[in-house]
């Protein structure tokens, strides 16, 4: 039996670095993961390789980038070939389940994306990441009375309940019969906050839209910073509904790493653009928090630059008992394709972000943005045209390769 700890991966979807309590975020009303973060490193520069759902996961899966892990496509599923983290692990001796939202799976591209078709969407055995335990959905949106499937359930099956209550119950129950026959490596995905903002969020009231406190990137007076305040109001009583949920599923793993992140963000009217696949901060920077059991290593924000593309070297790292390397000079993150749906990011891009400097490439090569993050956090100033930042962008083109 293998003899390194038992690894926890939280995964929410559009939960932003900024919407956090322990970040700063004035509205997010976060407890839970406040005193998680107390409790652990912080990654306070971390990012999404692709701010989109399934190229994000595939690539936290696998280890590997969109393309070059076989999801090239909003609709592209999984290979059944890839390797994830769950057969490394479950290689060296873990016992590996899943949880939750999956959305690597073979869907109809003409059905709803929002709703019960994609919901009863079965995930095959072959297409479930060599999970030894699976039990999930595949997508459908359903942040209520959710479908899943799976291991333990042949058919999809309704459950009564918000969603990431329901994930974090099911999920600590497997987690403490687990714990008789540790090691395990568990990932519980959680859809909130994903839209629709304005679901119930298990009885936390909406906030009140004139009381958010709006980032300065958001333009002011029109549509943009009206819209912003709207689906804000949904999505901060999301935040602590699902903070709440984190913490029934933190009591069941006391003794485990933790890993809090999410696959991407949601510009909520920064720039004047609402959702992901954006190149913006909003979009593409993620919490990541990874707290040891009983308190080792050194607790407090870490500014390293670290992708999700990272996590699952970091669990074969931990499994083996290993230490983790530090990270590269850049991150590089990218958007693989178009997807076309309303609202998101309108091309295919590359880019690389560093500690102070971010630059973003159209799919010709040219520059698109270039930011100056120490002087200009909000990215209110593209420099991309600016003679006097040539040669920081063609270091950066340099780092990017």
């Amino acid at each position: 039996m293998a003899a390194g700890p038992n690894l926890l991966w939280i995964v929410t979807t559009q939960w932003r670095a900024q919407a956090c309590g322990y970040a700063g975020d004035p509205n997010a009303r976060t407890p839970h993961l406040d005193a998680l973060a107390a409790q652990s490193v912080n990654y306070t520069q971390a990012v999404t390789p692709h701010p989109f759902g399934p190229f994000a996961r595939a690539a936290l899966l696998t280890g590997r980038p969109s393309p070059e892990n076989g999801v090239a496509d909003y609709f592209d599923p999984l290979p059944a070939e890839a390797r994830t983290v769950a057969h490394h692990l479950g290689e060296a001796g873990y016992a590996t389940a899943f949880f939750g939202k999956w959305h690597l799976g073979r869907r109809d591209p003409a059905a709803p994306l929002v709703g019960e078709a994609h919901a009863r969407t079965l995930v095959p055995p072959a297409g479930r990441g060599g999970f030894a335990c699976w039990e999930g959905f595949e997508s459908g949106f359903q942040l209520n009375d959710p479908w899943l499937h799976g291991t333990r359930l042949p058919v999809a099956t309704r459950f009564s309940g918000y969603q990431s209550d329901v994930l974090a119950d099911r999920a600590g129950t497997w987690l403490r019969a687990a714990a008789s026959s540790a090691p395990w490596f568990a990932v519980v995905s959680l859809e909130a906050p994903h839209p629709p903002y304005g679901a119930p969020a298990a009885g936390v009231p909406a906030r009140d839209p004139a009381a958010i406190i709006r980032a300065a990137n958001v333009p002011r007076g029109g549509e943009a910073e009206s819209r912003a305040r709207r689906e804000l109001a949904g999505y901060y009583a999301h935040l602590e509904a699902t903070d709440r949920a984190i913490g029934r599923l933190l009591a069941a793993a006391s003794d485990s790493v933790v890993v809090f992140t999410s696959v991407h963000g949601d510009m909520h009217g920064a720039h004047g653009l609402f959702r992901k696949g954006w190149p913006h901060e909003e979009s593409v920077r993620v919490p990541l928090l990874v707290r040891w059991p009983g308190g080792a290593g050194t607790p407090g924000p870490d500014p390293a630059l670290v992708s999700l593309l990272d996590l699952p070297g970091w669990a074969r790292a931990w499994a083996g008992g290993a230490a983790v390397a530090p990270g590269p000079a850049g991150q590089r993150i990218s958007m693989p394709s178009v997807v076309r749906l309303e609202h998101q990011a309108d091309r295919v891009w590359r880019g690389v972000r560093t500690l102070d400097r971010k630059l973003i490439l159209n799919a010709d090569g040219t520059p698109w943005l270039a930011f100056d993050l120490a002087a200009d956090p909000g990215e209110r100033r593209n420099r991309a045209d600016d003679p006097a930042f040539a040669a920081e962008i063609s270091r950066l083109r340099r780092l990017l390769g």
